[in-house]
């Protein structure tokens, strides 16, 4: 993967919509969206906000495992976007008493952003996954002005 070219995000917006939820990921100089369900919206907007729930939920579960097995979140890279389908991996990182490992999993982006706020991990978009997109930073201007 060429995450050497990768841009940081640098906020994350959760807007809900009629269909679902609208993710804005603001990178330099440009803001793309992404679309997911209302019930990892909602996780993710609690992620940001950092609520927790009284019972872990699915992202915490993943969470606990891989410190269960000493390892941890190291970063998320949006990483395809096919057809209006985004593709992310969750690289995690394994210390271990000889050694470090890391290992990619492909995964949803609107998990992997869930996962990774919470892991307080950067998350990267490629350069192509970037070209592929509008630039949506008016749009979520618009928004915010609504909001506020």
């Amino acid at each position: 993967m060429a995450e050497a070219s990768a841009h940081p995000v640098q906020q994350i917006h959760v807007v809900p919509t009629q269909s679902g939820t609208a993710v804005f990921l603001a990178l330099k100089p440009k803001t793309i969206v992404i679309q997911v369900d209302p019930a990892v919206g909602e996780a993710l907007q609690a992620a940001l906000a950092g609520k927790g729930s009284e019972r872990p939920l699915s992202h915490d579960l993943m969470l606990n495992l891989l410190k269960g097995v000493d390892a941890r979140v190291e970063r998320v890279v949006i990483s395809d976007v096919r057809e209006g389908v985004f593709f992310a991996k969750v690289v995690a990182r394994l210390d271990g008493p000889v050694g470090s490992k890391l290992a990619e999993v492909d995964a949803r982006p609107s998990d992997s952003l869930v996962l990774a706020v919470k892991a307080k991990a950067p998350v990267l978009v490629l350069p192509a996954v970037e070209a592929a997109c509008d630039d949506m930073s008016e749009a979520l201007a618009k928004l915010r002005r609504k909001e506020g």
